[in-house]
């Protein structure tokens, strides 16, 4: 009796490409530079921690110790699945990489999903209360010592949903001066050490922020000391917004950050392929991947929202 040896595309390969793409996919995603990652250990958490960030002070009569927030800010983790079926034979026969296409694309829509979870997160910033009980993009922050403090902001343009790359550069730099600007309960800058940025625009901004920011850098006039060290700024032209006259800075160099991601489930495959009763019965392999995991509000701090008028 002869041996048959099965010389096709085996379900481990598959396993085995999918993680090595995920990885590479997460790893070039802008998501990655604006949230703060936490593992999560329950159905929902709650971050009392946002905004205390107490200074040094000089030791007179005992430390003087800050509780946690009594409110915070609580993220519920969803479900998220996807799933693909392929011909057992045509797995078998794949010699011109189809399967690993549809493979590859499936590890892209995962690990970008953050990036849509993220997106309406920013889109709804105006309109969403967070910790301290203003919206997120607000003009009315305020905590403790800080006094009012706004990180939604406006700059005027000849055509606010097609500025020219000047305008653009001006309003870039105006987003980064007002991130500098805020100030935690103690009335003390939170961002004075800040040289990395990202800035989000939708798709109709694309031409002039290219231009805008083509070698990457802006002169860091607000720090005369630093002149020869200019902020580094990245770009992503987001096709998900629906803006037309606005965009978003954030800052990525920092400890805390505008957003959260936690997974209470990182990324699974499960698969039902050689042997098994899908196999059998109906001559399918299924490749489907399942995580536990949200997106929130972190610091409003870190980010500002740029409407051009």
């Amino acid at each position: 009796m002869s041996v048959v040896v099965d010389t096709g595309l085996s379900s481990r390969a598959v396993i085995g490409r999918f993680f090595r793409r995920l990885e590479e996919f997460a790893d070039a995603a802008w998501w990655t530079q604006v949230a703060m990652r936490f593992p999560s250990a329950q159905e929902s958490e709650t971050y009392r921690w946002l905004g205390m960030v107490p200074q040094i002070r000089e030791w007179k009569g005992g430390r003087q110790a800050r509780p946690l927030r009594a409110n915070g800010q609580t993220i519920i983790n969803k479900t998220w699945e996807s799933t693909i079926r392929v011909d057992a034979d045509e797995q078998r026969r794949d010699k011109t990489g189809q399967i690993m296409i549809r493979v590859n694309e499936l590890a892209r829509r995962v690990a970008l999903h953050p990036n849509k979870l993220l997106t309406q997160l920013v889109e709804n910033g105006a309109s969403t209360v967070v910790y301290d009980g203003a919206e997120f993009f607000a003009t009315d922050h305020s905590e403790g010592e800080s006094g009012t403090q706004s990180n939604s902001i406006t700059h005027d343009v000849a055509t606010p949903s097609a500025p020219t790359d000047s305008e653009m550069y001006e309003a870039i730099v105006d987003g980064i001066a007002q991130i500098l600007r805020q100030r935690d309960d103690q009335g003390e800058p939170m961002n004075e050490g800040a040289a990395r940025f990202l800035v989000m625009v939708p798709m109709n901004f694309l031409s002039s922020t290219l231009i805008a920011l083509s070698s990457g850098t802006i002169a860091n006039s607000d720090n005369p000391l630093a002149a020869s060290e200019p902020f580094t700024i990245q770009w992503v032209a987001n096709p998900r917004l629906s803006w037309t006259d606005r965009f978003t800075v954030f800052r990525t160099d920092g400890e805390t950050r505008p957003f959260i991601f936690q997974e209470e489930l990182p990324v699974q495959m499960q698969v039902l392929a050689e042997g098994s009763e899908l196999e059998i019965n109906e001559n399918q392999h299924q490749f489907g991947v399942k995580a536990i995991h949200a997106a929130g509000y972190g610091f409003w701090q870190d980010a500002c929202l740029v409407t051009l008028t």
